[in-house]
Order: C-alpha cells, then structure tokens, then sequence
C-alpha cells in the first residue's frame, strides 16, 4: 500500500528513547487514501514519540468497509525503497502486482510481504468481488546491511494452531513456543514477529515473549486489557496500539464480553537512524531527494521505464506522481 498523503510528513527518525512506562497505549490518527470516496486508514506508527516497533515501522489499520460506499482500495503503482510491505487481511481480497514480475491475490490466512530492497513499484487493488475490505498494512525497515538487495516478493499461507483459549497465526517471524505453526516461512531481515490473536468472549491467553523483543498489540476487535511486566491491567481499545518495552518474558492479554482480536507485532529494537517521507525510507535528505528525482524522471516522464523502479506489468492506469518535497531539509520528529 502506498502513502497517500497530499502532504506527507517528513520524519528523520532516530532510534526510539525507552519511554518510561512498561507500556503506553498510542491512538491512531485518521488517513484518507486517495481522493473523494476515499478509504480511510487509522494509523498508529510512525508518530510523534514512538517511530519503530522492532524493524516495524508503519502501521495502517482499516475497515471493516462496505467497498459499495467507499471504492475499496485502489492504489496505482508507486515506488518503494529500504523496506518490506506486510499486506494481512481478515476480510475481502486485494490483488497486488509489482516491477519484479509478481502478481498474487491475498486473503484472509494468507500473507503477501513484498521486499523493496534498492527499489521496485507495486499496485494494490481490491478485487470486483470484494464488498468488504478489512485488514491491515504494515512496512518493516530494511537494516542497512541489507537495504540495497534485490527486490523479490513472497507469499505464504498460515497455519491456526491454540494457544490458551486463543486461537493463533504467525504470518511473519516467529513466535516463542514449540510448535511448527508458531514461524512463518516468509523472508525477514532482523529478528521480528507479526501475529493474529482470536479470543472469544471472556477469553484469556498468556504469550510466552523473547524478552530481546519491544512488542505492539494493536487493537482489531475490542477491548482487551494486556498484563505484562506484574503492572495492572492495562484496557486497550479498538484501534489502539500498546507498546511493550523490552525486558519481560510474558504477556497476559483478556477478552470482554465480546470476542477480541489483536495484531502482535515485535522486534528487537531498531538502533538505527532512518529517513521515511512518503514511500522512500532513507539514511539522509539526499537520498530521499534522490529516490524522488529517480521515479519522476523514470517512470512518471518516462525517460527509463525500466530503471531502477521498473514498470508494473498489468496494471490499467497510470502510476501515482510523488508529491512535492518539503521547501526545507527533511527533520526530525519526535
């Protein structure tokens, strides 16, 4: 999925400072994704004080929306660089197409996770069929070590397995525990974990952590209150992301009187510096100004279509121009 933002906020985002608390809960901020029916998107990371979650580093949460009132999602090819998109749904079908050649549709169960590396382009559309679309998106930061690789994609199908009175699937990284279904077989590139978590009614599941890891529970179906580290409960909502600060070896989440479900995210804290403004992540103003100038000049005016973002073979309609840079030296937010 693509920023879509008119005026994308620039962010010099170095790494998090411990927060205090041994978790904070962080609202979500509306986004509209694209023009008048557009589809909003709720998003929790990056924000002002809390900009990665392990290599996490974008999470946009939507639905469930009646495709008829808003259009679903249509989002034309556009560029990537540094990163790992995460596309997880819980209703509907979205089709994905990009410059390595891929095309894949991804339902619920199933997970697509794209890895830009040194640049690629993609398309994101939900299909005729859909009539509600539910889900979320999720970038993971590329450590510098390997940014620059070869952009592939992959796509795997997950396995339910119980845990407690949950019911469980891993579809990135892995989760503490000894079953086969706790890991996913897609590529990552620092230690991480991507999860969905059912509980019924009144249900109550302990997650056995890695206690390297900072962790995320965002919030699909609620409330659920969360125990960590021998603190009291803490009530998350619909919508709300909890961090977790690293350091703790077990999490206790509880469901209401309604069923509730989360995303568990985790990672070992990302110690390095990024630059993300719209779809680029970066290590200096420079090279976003670059990764921009490139997918103009590229693709857009079409001096190259087959540089260094490539053409998305497939797609009916044009690719999405970037917005215009900020008149100043892209700068920290906290």
């Amino acid at each position: 999925m693509s920023n879509l933002e008119r005026d994308p906020v620039e962010l010099l985002c170095p790494p998090d400072e411990p927060i205090g608390p041994i978790v904070q809960v962080l609202e979500a901020r509306e986004v509209p994704l694209g023009g008048p029916r557009a589809m909003p998107v709720r998003r929790t990371l990056p924000q002002r004080g809390r900009t990665t979650i392990g290599a996490w580093c974008f999470a946009d949460h939507y639905g469930p929306d009646d495709v008829a009132q808003t259009g679903g999602m249509v989002v034309p090819p556009h560029p990537h660089t540094g990163l790992q998109t995460v596309s997880w749904l819980f209703e509907g079908e979205i089709e994905h197409r990009d410059s390595a050649g891929s095309h894949e549709l991804v339902r619920p169960g199933g997970v697509n996770l794209m890895t830009a590396g040194r640049g690629i382009s993609h398309s994101e559309v939900s299909t005729p069929g859909t009539t509600r679309l539910h889900g979320v998106q999720l970038w993971v930061a590329l450590p510098d070590a390997s940014r620059n690789v070869r952009p592939f994609f992959e796509h795997a199908h997950t396995t339910p397995f119980t845990l407690g009175d949950a019911t469980v699937r891993v579809f990135v990284g892995e989760l503490v525990g000894d079953t086969d279904a706790a890991s996913s077989p897609v590529t990552v590139f620092s230690p991480l974990l991507g999860a969905q978590v059912d509980l019924p009614a009144l249900g109550v599941v302990e997650l056995e952590l890695d206690r390297a890891f900072e962790h995320g529970v965002l919030v699909d179906r609620g409330p659920v209150r969360l125990e960590a580290g021998g603190t009291a409960a803490t009530e998350v909502a619909w919508s709300e992301l909890a961090y977790v600060e690293p350091g703790l070896d077990r999490l206790r989440l509880s469901a209401g009187d309604s069923p509730a479900r989360v995303i568990l995210l985790g990672g070992v804290p990302f110690g390095e510096q990024l630059v993300m403004w719209w779809n680029f992540i970066g290590r200096s103003h420079e090279e976003v100004v670059e990764f921009r100038r490139r997918w103009q000049s590229d693709v857009i005016d079409r001096n190259d279509p087959d540089g260094l973002f490539g053409t998305v073979a497939g797609y009916d309609g044009r690719p999405l121009p970037a917005p215009e840079l900020p008149t100043v030296r892209l700068k920290p937010r906290r």
